[in-house]
Protein backbone atom coordinates (compact mmCIF):
# COMPACT_ATOMS: atom_id res chain seq x y z
CA UNK A 1 0.00 0.00 0.00
CA UNK A 2 1.20 3.40 -0.66
CA UNK A 3 2.85 5.97 2.22
CA UNK A 4 -0.54 7.87 2.73
CA UNK A 5 -2.24 5.27 3.35
CA UNK A 6 -0.67 3.83 6.73
CA UNK A 7 -0.51 7.75 7.55
CA UNK A 8 -4.33 8.00 6.33
CA UNK A 9 -5.04 5.01 8.66
CA UNK A 10 -3.47 6.11 12.01
CA UNK A 11 -4.85 9.38 11.92
CA UNK A 12 -8.22 7.99 11.78
CA UNK A 13 -6.95 5.87 14.91
CA UNK A 14 -5.87 8.88 16.62
CA UNK A 15 -8.95 10.35 16.19
CA UNK A 16 -11.00 7.43 18.00
CA UNK A 17 -8.14 7.88 20.73
CA UNK A 18 -8.48 11.50 21.48
CA UNK A 19 -12.37 10.34 22.26
CA UNK A 20 -11.22 8.10 24.89
CA UNK A 21 -8.81 9.07 26.75
CA UNK A 22 -7.47 12.15 28.65
CA UNK A 23 -5.87 15.06 26.87
CA UNK A 24 -2.75 14.79 28.73
CA UNK A 25 -2.52 10.77 28.25
CA UNK A 26 -2.90 11.27 24.27
CA UNK A 27 -0.18 14.01 24.36
CA UNK A 28 2.30 11.96 26.59
CA UNK A 29 1.42 8.44 25.15
CA UNK A 30 -0.22 9.23 21.46
CA UNK A 31 1.49 11.86 19.34
CA UNK A 32 4.76 10.35 20.06
CA UNK A 33 3.99 7.01 17.72
CA UNK A 34 4.56 7.80 14.16
CA UNK A 35 3.01 5.48 11.98
CA UNK A 36 5.47 3.89 9.30
CA UNK A 37 3.60 1.25 6.98
CA UNK A 38 0.69 -0.96 6.58
CA UNK A 39 1.28 -4.69 5.03
CA UNK A 40 -1.31 -7.53 5.04
CA UNK A 41 -3.68 -6.26 7.51
CA UNK A 42 -0.15 -5.47 10.06
CA UNK A 43 0.14 -1.81 10.85
CA UNK A 44 3.79 -0.55 11.88
CA UNK A 45 4.13 2.05 14.23
CA UNK A 46 7.40 3.85 15.78
CA UNK A 47 7.73 4.21 19.57
CA UNK A 48 10.84 5.84 21.04
CA UNK A 49 12.04 2.69 23.45
CA UNK A 50 10.76 -0.36 24.68
CA UNK A 51 9.52 1.34 28.40
CA UNK A 52 6.68 3.13 26.01
CA UNK A 53 6.02 -0.38 24.06
CA UNK A 54 5.28 -1.76 27.24
CA UNK A 55 3.65 1.39 28.61
CA UNK A 56 0.94 0.96 25.77
CA UNK A 57 1.17 -2.47 26.02
CA UNK A 58 -0.12 -2.53 29.67
CA UNK A 59 -2.67 0.29 29.72
CA UNK A 60 -4.14 0.95 26.42
CA UNK A 61 -3.91 -2.29 24.83
CA UNK A 62 -7.87 -2.83 24.38
CA UNK A 63 -8.67 0.28 23.13
CA UNK A 64 -6.00 -0.27 20.44
CA UNK A 65 -7.15 -3.56 19.48
CA UNK A 66 -10.41 -2.75 18.96
CA UNK A 67 -9.06 0.49 16.76
CA UNK A 68 -7.01 -0.96 14.43
CA UNK A 69 -9.43 -3.35 13.42
CA UNK A 70 -12.44 -0.73 13.35
CA UNK A 71 -10.02 1.08 10.84
CA UNK A 72 -8.23 -2.18 8.89
CA UNK A 73 -10.56 -5.45 9.83
CA UNK A 74 -11.04 -8.26 11.91
CA UNK A 75 -7.58 -9.39 10.52
CA UNK A 76 -6.06 -6.10 11.66
CA UNK A 77 -2.74 -6.07 14.04
CA UNK A 78 -0.05 -3.75 15.56
CA UNK A 79 3.47 -4.29 15.27
CA UNK A 80 6.15 -2.04 17.25
CA UNK A 81 9.22 -0.98 15.87
CA UNK A 82 11.17 0.35 18.64
CA UNK A 83 14.04 3.00 18.78
CA UNK A 84 17.26 1.72 20.19
CA UNK A 85 17.66 2.53 24.24
CA UNK A 86 21.43 3.91 23.84
CA UNK A 87 21.05 6.73 21.38
CA UNK A 88 25.01 7.61 21.94
CA UNK A 89 25.64 4.15 19.22
CA UNK A 90 22.73 3.77 17.14
CA UNK A 91 20.07 6.64 15.62
CA UNK A 92 18.47 3.65 13.87
CA UNK A 93 15.16 1.89 14.96
CA UNK A 94 14.82 -1.38 15.84
CA UNK A 95 11.52 -3.26 14.94
CA UNK A 96 9.91 -5.80 17.82
CA UNK A 97 8.15 -8.70 16.02
CA UNK A 98 5.34 -8.44 18.33
CA UNK A 99 1.98 -8.05 17.56
CA UNK A 100 -0.49 -6.73 20.14
CA UNK A 101 -0.86 -9.69 22.32
CA UNK A 102 -4.37 -10.67 24.13
CA UNK A 103 -4.09 -9.92 27.25
CA UNK A 104 -6.14 -6.98 29.31
CA UNK A 105 -4.93 -3.99 30.53
CA UNK A 106 -2.93 -4.35 33.68
CA UNK A 107 -3.38 -0.77 35.35
CA UNK A 108 -5.94 2.40 35.17
CA UNK A 109 -5.39 3.74 32.03
CA UNK A 110 -6.67 6.99 33.46
CA UNK A 111 -3.29 7.49 35.13
CA UNK A 112 -1.35 9.98 32.91
CA UNK A 113 2.50 10.72 33.31
CA UNK A 114 4.31 12.73 32.90
CA UNK A 115 2.68 15.41 35.12
CA UNK A 116 2.27 19.19 34.48
CA UNK A 117 4.27 20.71 37.29
CA UNK A 118 1.79 22.95 39.38
CA UNK A 119 -1.35 21.72 37.42
CA UNK A 120 -3.45 20.91 40.11
CA UNK A 121 -2.91 17.45 40.06
CA UNK A 122 -3.52 15.23 43.27
CA UNK A 123 -0.35 12.64 42.46
CA UNK A 124 1.56 12.80 45.86
CA UNK A 125 4.98 14.35 46.23
CA UNK A 126 6.89 12.35 48.89
CA UNK A 127 9.15 15.95 50.06
CA UNK A 128 5.86 17.52 51.23
CA UNK A 129 3.03 17.09 53.67
CA UNK A 130 0.45 14.20 52.41
CA UNK A 131 -2.84 15.64 51.02
CA UNK A 132 -1.76 18.71 49.08
CA UNK A 133 -2.43 19.24 46.14
CA UNK A 134 -0.56 21.20 44.36
CA UNK A 135 2.88 19.65 43.66
CA UNK A 136 5.73 21.91 44.35
CA UNK A 137 8.58 20.63 44.13
CA UNK A 138 11.76 22.20 46.93
CA UNK A 139 14.69 21.32 44.93
CA UNK A 140 16.56 20.36 48.33
CA UNK A 141 19.87 21.97 47.44
CA UNK A 142 21.40 23.60 50.03
CA UNK A 143 22.61 27.28 49.12
CA UNK A 144 26.04 27.00 50.57
CA UNK A 145 27.35 24.48 48.27
CA UNK A 146 27.81 27.09 44.96
CA UNK A 147 30.06 27.35 42.77
CA UNK A 148 31.34 30.33 44.19
CA UNK A 149 32.53 28.32 47.38
CA UNK A 150 33.88 25.10 45.24
CA UNK A 151 37.34 25.75 45.40
CA UNK A 152 38.61 24.62 41.66
CA UNK A 153 42.20 22.68 40.93
CA UNK A 154 43.80 19.32 39.07
CA UNK A 155 42.37 16.86 41.50
CA UNK A 156 39.06 18.25 40.43
CA UNK A 157 39.03 20.10 36.93
CA UNK A 158 37.41 17.47 34.82
CA UNK A 159 34.10 17.42 37.36
CA UNK A 160 34.06 21.07 37.60
CA UNK A 161 34.13 21.95 34.19
CA UNK A 162 31.49 18.92 33.15
CA UNK A 163 29.21 20.25 35.59
CA UNK A 164 29.42 23.92 34.61
CA UNK A 165 28.77 22.62 31.13
CA UNK A 166 25.43 20.63 32.56
CA UNK A 167 24.42 23.64 34.15
CA UNK A 168 25.06 25.87 31.16
CA UNK A 169 22.67 23.49 29.57
CA UNK A 170 20.63 20.69 31.04
CA UNK A 171 20.00 17.66 29.22
CA UNK A 172 21.31 18.97 26.38
CA UNK A 173 25.41 18.00 26.32
CA UNK A 174 26.60 14.67 25.94
CA UNK A 175 27.40 14.70 30.25
CA UNK A 176 24.19 12.73 30.75
CA UNK A 177 24.18 10.94 33.22
CA UNK A 178 27.07 12.68 34.68
CA UNK A 179 28.54 10.33 37.49
CA UNK A 180 31.02 12.02 39.58
CA UNK A 181 33.03 10.00 41.93
CA UNK A 182 35.84 9.99 44.54
CA UNK A 183 36.78 9.12 48.11
CA UNK A 184 34.78 10.14 50.82
CA UNK A 185 35.40 14.12 52.05
CA UNK A 186 36.41 15.34 48.17
CA UNK A 187 33.30 17.30 47.72
CA UNK A 188 30.97 15.18 45.48
CA UNK A 189 28.21 16.21 47.10
CA UNK A 190 29.21 20.38 47.11
CA UNK A 191 29.28 19.72 43.46
CA UNK A 192 26.41 17.86 42.62
CA UNK A 193 24.56 20.73 44.91
CA UNK A 194 26.46 23.95 42.92
CA UNK A 195 25.60 22.56 39.17
CA UNK A 196 21.85 21.93 40.87
CA UNK A 197 21.67 26.05 42.22
CA UNK A 198 23.59 26.98 38.70
CA UNK A 199 20.53 24.98 36.60
CA UNK A 200 18.19 27.04 38.85
CA UNK A 201 19.66 30.22 38.31
CA UNK A 202 19.92 30.04 34.69
CA UNK A 203 16.88 27.99 34.00
CA UNK A 204 14.29 29.13 36.70
CA UNK A 205 11.77 27.38 35.13
CA UNK A 206 13.09 23.78 34.77
CA UNK A 207 12.30 21.94 38.40
CA UNK A 208 15.48 19.98 40.22
CA UNK A 209 15.53 17.80 42.92
CA UNK A 210 18.26 16.54 44.84
CA UNK A 211 17.87 13.19 46.80
CA UNK A 212 19.98 10.97 48.44
CA UNK A 213 19.94 7.13 47.56
CA UNK A 214 18.63 5.77 51.17
CA UNK A 215 15.64 8.82 50.56
CA UNK A 216 14.80 7.63 47.30
CA UNK A 217 14.83 4.05 48.63
CA UNK A 218 12.91 4.96 52.12
CA UNK A 219 10.20 6.87 49.54
CA UNK A 220 9.94 3.79 47.42
CA UNK A 221 9.51 1.08 50.28
CA UNK A 222 6.68 3.84 51.83
CA UNK A 223 4.80 3.98 47.96
CA UNK A 224 5.13 0.04 48.43
CA UNK A 225 3.10 -0.15 51.57
CA UNK A 226 0.69 2.66 50.75
CA UNK A 227 0.47 1.50 47.46
CA UNK A 228 1.45 4.44 45.81
CA UNK A 229 4.25 3.35 43.73
CA UNK A 230 2.46 5.04 40.37
CA UNK A 231 2.73 8.17 42.12
CA UNK A 232 5.93 7.72 43.79
CA UNK A 233 7.29 6.67 39.69
CA UNK A 234 5.39 9.87 38.21
CA UNK A 235 6.35 12.10 40.47
CA UNK A 236 9.88 11.33 39.58
CA UNK A 237 9.23 11.53 35.39
CA UNK A 238 8.17 14.57 36.00
CA UNK A 239 11.64 16.09 37.04
CA UNK A 240 13.60 18.05 34.62
CA UNK A 241 17.22 17.42 36.33
CA UNK A 242 17.58 14.83 38.81
CA UNK A 243 20.56 14.61 41.26
CA UNK A 244 20.66 11.68 43.16
CA UNK A 245 23.69 11.21 45.88
CA UNK A 246 25.40 7.89 46.91
CA UNK A 247 24.10 5.54 44.36
CA UNK A 248 26.09 2.67 45.07
CA UNK A 249 23.80 2.56 47.99
CA UNK A 250 21.16 0.91 45.61
CA UNK A 251 23.52 -1.71 45.60
CA UNK A 252 22.39 -5.34 46.62
CA UNK A 253 18.25 -3.30 45.97
CA UNK A 254 16.72 -5.03 43.71
CA UNK A 255 13.30 -3.37 43.12
CA UNK A 256 14.67 0.16 43.85
CA UNK A 257 16.95 -0.94 41.08
CA UNK A 258 14.16 -1.74 38.97
CA UNK A 259 11.90 1.43 39.78
CA UNK A 260 15.39 3.66 39.32
CA UNK A 261 15.99 2.00 35.94
CA UNK A 262 12.20 2.85 34.89
CA UNK A 263 12.96 6.59 36.35
CA UNK A 264 16.49 6.79 34.70
CA UNK A 265 14.92 5.98 31.01
CA UNK A 266 12.47 7.98 31.33
CA UNK A 267 13.87 11.02 32.02
CA UNK A 268 16.96 10.12 29.75
CA UNK A 269 14.56 9.50 26.86
CA UNK A 270 12.87 13.29 27.33
CA UNK A 271 16.05 14.45 27.38
CA UNK A 272 16.32 15.44 31.37
CA UNK A 273 19.21 15.90 32.79
CA UNK A 274 21.04 13.11 35.28
CA UNK A 275 23.55 13.76 37.76
CA UNK A 276 25.10 11.27 40.32
CA UNK A 277 27.46 10.76 42.93
CA UNK A 278 29.05 7.69 44.00
CA UNK A 279 32.41 6.44 46.33
CA UNK A 280 33.57 4.30 43.13
CA UNK A 281 33.65 4.44 39.62
CA UNK A 282 30.92 1.79 37.50
CA UNK A 283 33.09 -0.49 36.77
CA UNK A 284 34.01 -0.86 40.70
CA UNK A 285 29.97 -1.12 41.97
CA UNK A 286 29.20 -4.23 43.63
CA UNK A 287 25.45 -5.92 43.66
CA UNK A 288 24.23 -3.05 41.01
CA UNK A 289 22.40 -4.18 37.69
CA UNK A 290 23.99 -4.57 34.61
CA UNK A 291 21.20 -2.68 32.67
CA UNK A 292 21.74 0.28 35.04
CA UNK A 293 25.76 -0.23 35.40
CA UNK A 294 25.88 0.43 31.68
CA UNK A 295 23.54 3.85 31.66
CA UNK A 296 25.73 5.14 34.01
CA UNK A 297 28.63 4.76 32.11
CA UNK A 298 26.34 6.61 28.90
CA UNK A 299 27.67 10.09 29.85
CA UNK A 300 30.61 11.18 31.29
CA UNK A 301 32.38 9.57 34.58
CA UNK A 302 34.49 12.60 36.19
CA UNK A 303 36.44 11.25 39.45
CA UNK A 304 37.33 13.79 42.29
CA UNK A 305 40.89 13.24 43.46
CA UNK A 306 42.41 14.47 46.89
CA UNK A 307 43.38 17.72 46.48
CA UNK A 308 46.83 19.59 46.10
CA UNK A 309 48.52 21.19 49.12
CA UNK A 310 47.86 24.51 46.91
CA UNK A 311 44.01 23.46 46.85
CA UNK A 312 43.76 22.37 50.40
CA UNK A 313 45.07 25.88 51.56
CA UNK A 314 42.63 27.78 49.24
CA UNK A 315 40.10 26.25 50.65
CA UNK A 316 40.90 27.02 54.52
CA UNK A 317 41.31 30.21 52.95
CA UNK A 318 37.80 30.14 51.25
CA UNK A 319 36.75 29.01 54.98
CA UNK A 320 38.17 31.95 56.88
CA UNK A 321 36.49 34.22 54.53
CA UNK A 322 33.36 33.21 54.94
CA UNK A 323 33.57 32.92 58.67
CA UNK A 324 35.37 36.48 58.62
CA UNK A 325 38.17 35.24 60.57
CA UNK A 326 42.08 35.26 60.00
CA UNK A 327 44.64 32.84 61.15
CA UNK A 328 48.08 32.68 61.05
CA UNK A 329 49.58 31.79 57.69
CA UNK A 330 52.04 29.13 59.78
CA UNK A 331 48.70 27.84 61.41
CA UNK A 332 46.99 27.76 57.97
CA UNK A 333 50.10 25.74 56.19
CA UNK A 334 49.86 23.54 59.22
CA UNK A 335 46.44 22.68 58.50
CA UNK A 336 46.81 21.98 55.30
CA UNK A 337 49.74 19.41 55.61
CA UNK A 338 48.55 17.20 58.38
CA UNK A 339 45.07 17.00 56.87
CA UNK A 340 45.65 15.79 53.56
CA UNK A 341 43.21 13.01 52.41
CA UNK A 342 39.56 14.71 53.12
CA UNK A 343 38.42 17.85 52.40
CA UNK A 344 35.61 17.84 55.04
CA UNK A 345 38.19 16.79 57.60
CA UNK A 346 40.10 19.84 56.93
CA UNK A 347 37.34 22.25 57.25
CA UNK A 348 36.15 20.72 60.36
CA UNK A 349 39.67 21.58 61.88
CA UNK A 350 39.62 24.76 60.90
CA UNK A 351 35.93 24.87 62.75
CA UNK A 352 37.75 23.19 65.88
CA UNK A 353 40.23 25.42 66.65
CA UNK A 354 38.21 28.24 66.02
CA UNK A 355 35.92 26.71 68.50
CA UNK A 356 38.96 25.62 70.74
CA UNK A 357 40.46 29.48 70.59
CA UNK A 358 37.00 31.46 71.28
CA UNK A 359 35.72 28.68 74.20
CA UNK A 360 39.51 29.23 75.91
CA UNK A 361 40.23 32.59 75.25
CA UNK A 362 43.64 31.48 73.85
CA UNK A 363 44.74 33.08 70.27
CA UNK A 364 45.51 30.75 67.69
CA UNK A 365 49.00 29.68 67.57
CA UNK A 366 50.81 26.97 66.04
CA UNK A 367 51.27 25.06 68.88
CA UNK A 368 47.39 25.59 69.51
CA UNK A 369 47.19 24.06 66.31
CA UNK A 370 49.18 21.06 66.87
CA UNK A 371 47.51 20.20 70.13
CA UNK A 372 44.19 20.45 68.31
CA UNK A 373 45.10 18.13 65.33
CA UNK A 374 46.86 15.47 67.33
CA UNK A 375 43.20 15.37 68.84
CA UNK A 376 41.16 15.42 66.05
CA UNK A 377 42.76 13.06 63.52
CA UNK A 378 44.31 10.89 65.96
CA UNK A 379 46.62 8.34 65.04
CA UNK A 380 46.77 9.26 61.47
CA UNK A 381 47.87 12.72 62.15
CA UNK A 382 50.88 11.07 64.26
CA UNK A 383 52.17 10.38 60.75
CA UNK A 384 53.68 13.60 59.44
CA UNK A 385 53.52 13.85 55.19
CA UNK A 386 56.84 14.16 53.24
CA UNK A 387 55.93 17.58 51.76
CA UNK A 388 55.17 18.95 54.99
CA UNK A 389 58.99 17.89 56.52
CA UNK A 390 60.00 19.76 53.34
CA UNK A 391 58.36 22.98 54.00
CA UNK A 392 59.42 22.72 57.40
CA UNK A 393 63.31 22.33 56.19
CA UNK A 394 63.17 24.79 53.76
CA UNK A 395 61.90 27.27 55.93
CA UNK A 396 64.16 26.47 57.95
CA UNK A 397 67.43 27.16 55.77
CA UNK A 398 65.58 30.06 53.71
CA UNK A 399 65.35 27.93 50.32
CA UNK A 400 63.04 27.89 47.65
CA UNK A 401 60.99 24.27 47.93
CA UNK A 402 61.63 23.96 44.20
CA UNK A 403 65.22 24.28 44.64
CA UNK A 404 65.30 20.99 46.80
CA UNK A 405 63.43 19.21 44.23
CA UNK A 406 65.27 20.03 41.59
CA UNK A 407 68.90 18.13 39.94
CA UNK A 408 70.74 20.76 41.71
CA UNK A 409 74.55 20.18 43.55
CA UNK A 410 74.93 23.21 45.95
CA UNK A 411 76.07 22.49 49.09
CA UNK A 412 73.39 24.04 50.84
CA UNK A 413 70.53 22.28 48.86
CA UNK A 414 72.23 18.86 48.97
CA UNK A 415 72.45 19.16 52.99
CA UNK A 416 68.96 20.51 53.25
CA UNK A 417 67.12 17.59 50.91
CA UNK A 418 69.19 14.88 53.04
CA UNK A 419 67.72 16.13 56.20
CA UNK A 420 64.49 16.26 54.60
CA UNK A 421 65.14 12.62 53.35
CA UNK A 422 66.34 11.60 57.04
CA UNK A 423 63.14 13.09 58.90
CA UNK A 424 61.14 11.26 56.04
CA UNK A 425 62.43 7.81 57.13
CA UNK A 426 62.53 8.26 60.41
CA UNK A 427 58.69 9.79 60.62
CA UNK A 428 56.70 8.62 57.57
CA UNK A 429 55.75 5.00 56.45
CA UNK A 430 56.84 6.15 53.21
CA UNK A 431 58.91 3.68 50.99
CA UNK A 432 63.02 4.86 50.34
CA UNK A 433 62.03 5.19 46.35
CA UNK A 434 58.79 7.36 47.45
CA UNK A 435 61.04 9.36 49.56
CA UNK A 436 63.48 9.71 46.41
CA UNK A 437 61.12 10.54 44.30
CA UNK A 438 59.87 13.60 46.32
CA UNK A 439 62.93 14.76 46.56
CA UNK A 440 63.65 15.01 43.21
CA UNK A 441 63.24 11.87 41.54
CA UNK A 442 66.46 10.24 43.45
CA UNK A 443 66.54 6.76 43.84
CA UNK A 444 66.33 4.46 47.33
CA UNK A 445 70.39 4.30 47.93
CA UNK A 446 70.38 8.43 47.17
CA UNK A 447 68.09 8.10 50.23
CA UNK A 448 69.89 5.61 52.49
CA UNK A 449 73.08 7.24 51.92
CA UNK A 450 71.73 10.63 53.04
CA UNK A 451 70.46 8.99 56.11
CA UNK A 452 74.08 7.51 56.97
CA UNK A 453 75.31 10.69 56.14
CA UNK A 454 72.89 13.14 58.51
CA UNK A 455 73.83 9.78 61.25
CA UNK A 456 77.35 10.58 60.83
CA UNK A 457 77.13 14.47 60.64
CA UNK A 458 74.94 14.59 63.87
CA UNK A 459 77.57 12.70 65.90
CA UNK A 460 80.82 15.11 64.23
CA UNK A 461 79.24 18.31 64.11
CA UNK A 462 77.75 20.01 67.34
CA UNK A 463 76.32 23.22 64.61
CA UNK A 464 74.78 20.48 62.92
CA UNK A 465 73.36 18.36 65.34
CA UNK A 466 71.76 21.65 66.63
CA UNK A 467 69.84 22.37 63.45
CA UNK A 468 68.50 18.47 63.39
CA UNK A 469 67.33 19.11 67.35
CA UNK A 470 65.50 22.86 66.01
CA UNK A 471 64.08 21.26 63.14
CA UNK A 472 62.52 17.62 65.43
CA UNK A 473 60.71 19.84 67.69
CA UNK A 474 59.31 22.02 64.64
CA UNK A 475 58.26 18.82 63.07
CA UNK A 476 57.29 17.54 65.60
CA UNK A 477 53.41 16.76 66.11
CA UNK A 478 53.79 16.53 70.33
Amino acid sequence: MSTKNHEEIWSRCLAIVKDNVNLQSYKTWFEPIKPLRIKDDVLTIQVPSQFFYEWLEEHYITLLKKTVKKEIGAEGKLEYSIIMDNNFNSSKPYTVRIPTSNRKETKNPAVSMPLDVGSGTTIRNPFIIPGLKKVVVDSQLNPNYSFDTYIEGDSNRLARSAGFAVANKPGGTAFNPLLIYGGTGLGKTHLSHAIGIEIKKNHPNKTVLYVSSEKFTQQFIESVRNNTQNDFIHFYQMIDVLIIDDVQFLSGKERTQDVFFHVFNHLHQNGKQLILTSDKPPVEMQGMEQRLLSRFKWGLSADLQIPSIESRIAILEMKMYQEGIELPKEVIEYLAYSITTNVRELEGALISLIAQSSLNKKSITLDLAKKMIDKFVKNTAREVSIDYIQKVVCDYFDLNIELLKSKTRKREVVQARQIAMFFSKKLTKSSLANIGAHCGGKDHATVLHACKTVNNLMETDKTFRGYIDELDKKIALQ
